[in-house]
């Protein structure tokens, strides 16, 4: 799945890397696909919209490597058009008709404007899908699966722990390769998850003996419901095709969402409407970079936006690649001679930046790396260190990013953040910031504040089965007037405090360890004098909720 480094690559976007594709295909193949999983726990039979944590406002999008390309037939390259493309690979009995499909088809219809959103979504890696398609030669509708999935958005996250444009619960991502750590989601990793996702839609195929409605609707619900579901026909002699079985709500209406997309898609003007073309060729191509890379440094380099580096790599977790691989990024197609001639001249030292830490008492590889927003493992590669044993005055080397955490804004705490400052208050609730503590759970937090499991997961950007870890931060519209009425009094325990600067220290990371603002401690401190840059060693005044204080 790596890009070859040569003139070949660049010579036209049809020109197919087939030996890479072979290597990249030959290692998936490693990995057997589940036969009982579920992979989303999203929609509702009465909803069209999947019912995923999807924030519309960032019309987040994703793209995939071009490097895998199957060769291209002429009718292919003829056509300017991807969904053009897309039908000209229609495979299932389109000719079907039941209710179901009829009221899926009716409200797609009329609501042209999220359909031109999808496809806006989906021009980023539409190209590499339907290459991936036509190399196993299965149905072009399965294009129009993650539509149904996750509306086309990679950071789409459902309250059954499944992420990314196809929707792979933990488990079953890590079954087909998508490894999953602080840095980095192989779920939300266009090539991976596309690769994976018709990997484990051709074994559901071949399971249950060429039936795609039934192969589709195991994908949703797990193989294990449908022949279940299946066993209960034919004991009671009834049919056992897909519009016979007694499936889940969300299963029954997941294969008729396929088939009237299909139906759309095939002949949009039938139905007064017309899908935004998506041009036929190559959206992102993969560069190496040799080393880890500040994502902002890579915009730079490819003279484009952090958004948009993001967008093209929303597997990455945070604000740089991971530090042990993939060393690779995904960037604009046109902007790959630009990239690379000026990554040549950009010595590894210089892709992110370095910060000199002295250890201090107390302090473990844990809690350093809790303070540089990075990980034990990442300090371990760069430090001589063994077994996770460091001294007092012992002098690490931290990699930092270039610039102030907050305009990384698509990385996982950002992505938090706003999401828990655009959500809706519930009428009758009060917002509470509460610090997770050993011992809690979900079902204690809600009945304690008088909402539902459901709602405190959904306003955190996590699913009601995420574990909590002590000192996370949560938001909590809390219902519970006595509770209310108890914080807001214990807000009130106030504490002068003499805070001296450390290494590494920012007025930013202060503010956040002390959860205070910036601007407070700045007028604490006026009568000290005022200083360009804190120096180790400065004292500084802080009021702090002893309460509140991470």
């Amino acid at each position: 799945m790596t890009h070859a480094l040569s003139g070949l690559f660049m010579f036209k976007f049809h020109i197919a890397t087939l030996a890479v594709s072979s290597l990249f295909l030959t290692a998936c193949n490693m990995i057997q696909p589940p036969m009982a999983e579920s992979t989303l726990d999203s929609t509702q039979a009465n909803e069209p919209i999947p019912d995923l944590m999807i924030d519309e406002s960032t019309e987040a999008q994703a793209t995939h490597d071009q490097n895998e390309q199957p060769s291209v037939t002429e009718t292919q390259q003829a056509s300017d058009d991807l969904w053009e493309r897309t039908r000209s690979n229609f495979k299932l009995d389109l000719s079907v008709e039941d209710p179901r499909i009829a009221s899926q088809l009716a409200w797609y219809a009329k609501h042209p404007a999220y359909l031109n959103r999808v496809s806006d979504r989906a021009s980023r890696y539409l190209y590499f899908i339907i290459e991936q398609i036509e190399v196993r030669g299965l149905p072009g509708e399965l294009a129009l699966l993650p539509i149904v999935e996750s509306a086309f958005d990679p950071f789409a996250y459902s309250h059954g722990r499944a992420s990314g444009v196809w929707q792979f619960i933990p488990s079953t991502g890590r079954m087909y390769g998508m490894k999953q750590n602080w840095w980095f989601d192989g779920r939300r990793d266009i090539r991976l998850s596309t690769i994976g996702a018709l990997r484990y839609l051709e074994g559901l195929h071949r399971e249950f003996k060429g039936d795609w409605m039934l192969a589709l609707a195991a994908y949703n619900s797990g193989s294990g419901t449908v022949r279940k579901a299946i066993r209960k026909n034919r004991r009671a002699g009834k049919p056992t095709d897909f519009w016979s079985l007694s499936l889940p709500r969300e299963t029954r209406a997941y294969v008729p969402k396929l088939y009237a997309l299909s139906k759309l898609m095939l002949n949009p003007g039938a139905h007064g409407i017309s899908i935004k073309p998506i041009p036929n060729k190559p959206h992102f191509t993969v560069v190496k970079t040799g080393s880890q890379m500040d994502l902002s440094q890579a915009a730079e380099l490819a003279e484009i936006d952090i958004e948009e580096i993001y967008k093209l790599n929303p597997s990455y977790n945070q604000w740089a690649t991971s530090p042990n691989g993939p060393h690779e990024l995904l960037i604009p197609y046109e902007k790959y001679d630009t990239f690379m001639e000026k990554l040549a001249k950009l010595p590894e030292a210089q892709r992110i930046k370095w910060q000199r830490y002295r250890v201090q008492s107390g302090d473990s590889l844990i809690t350093i790396a809790r303070k540089f927003h990075t990980t034990p493992d990442a300090l371990k590669q760069v430090n001589p260190i063994r077994k996770n044993l460091i001294r007092t005055g012992d002098m690490l080397l931290i990699p930092t990013a270039l610039n102030n955490l907050h305009e990384y804004s698509h990385s996982s705490s950002n992505r938090l953040k706003s999401k828990q400052a655009n959500v809706k208050a519930p009428s009758g609730s009060k917002r509470i910031s509460h610090t997770v503590q050993a011992g809690d759970s979900f079902w204690e937090l809600s009945k304690q504040h008088n909402v539902s499991v459901k709602s405190i997961a959904k306003w955190n950007g996590m699913a009601p089965r995420d574990p909590l870890k002590p000192g996370q931060k949560l938001v909590i519209w809390s219902k519970d007037t006595s509770k209310q009425s108890s914080l807001n009094n214990t807000r009130e325990v106030i504490r002068k405090i003499h805070y001296r600067v450390r290494n590494g220290d920012s007025l930013h990371r202060i503010a956040d360890k002390f959860n205070v603002s910036v601007t407070d401690i700045k007028k604490w401190n006026r009568s000290k004098g005022r200083k360009k840059y804190l120096q180790p060693g400065d004292e500084l005044i802080l009021y702090v909720d002893v309460t509140r204080a991470g």
